[in-house]
């Protein structure tokens, strides 16, 4: 008796997978954390914080994305961080304010919201669900909200065991 031929319906399938972390391949955050420039890492002093900014290394930021932040509870003025600003503008790539985690979020979402979803026209695409990396929620939110106007369905999973999440009406 012949054994019946085994297909791999997933692999034949007309199925997009789309995994986000590939969203994350050429973003590399670096922090500038406020504490470090704080008397006893919680007061601002203006004069010794002017001092302190003017003498950082800025060239260490050159062409890289700079997440701004504080990381103590310390009460820093928002003008702090302004001038913070005017010594990273046009040796930063981009200033954003909050943690890496949150400026990569961000970046993350802007180049979701910026692609080009021409090849997912009527499609049927898996958002790839598990990874080595964690993904925030907001960002399958917003991949979804950019693909829901184009795709034919979309299922949230692995290619072998999805979750339907949108099947356009014939």
């Amino acid at each position: 008796m012949q054994q019946p031929e085994i297909v791999n319906r997933v692999a034949n399938s007309e199925l997009i997978t789309i995994d986000l972390a590939r969203f994350y391949s050429d973003i590399e955050v670096v922090p500038w954390d406020i504490k470090a420039f704080l008397f006893m890492e919680l007061v601002l002093r203006e004069k010794d914080y002017r001092l302190a900014v003017q003498q950082q290394n800025w060239h260490a930021f050159q062409d890289k994305y700079v997440a701004m932040f504080c990381s103590t509870d310390a009460i820093v003025p928002t003008w702090a961080y302004m001038l913070a600003l005017t010594y990273l503008q046009g040796v930063a790539s981009r200033v954003i304010w909050g943690t890496v985690a949150t400026a990569t979020e961000q970046l993350v979402l802007e180049k979701i919201q910026a692609m080009n979803t021409e090849e997912y026209k009527d499609k049927r695409i898996v958002v790839k669900g598990c990874g080595e990396l964690a993904i925030p929620t907001s960002l399958f939110i917003g991949l979804t909200e950019k693909l829901l106007p184009v795709c034919k369905s979309l299922s949230y999973g692995e290619p072998c065991s999805t979750v339907p999440i949108f099947k356009r009406k014939s």
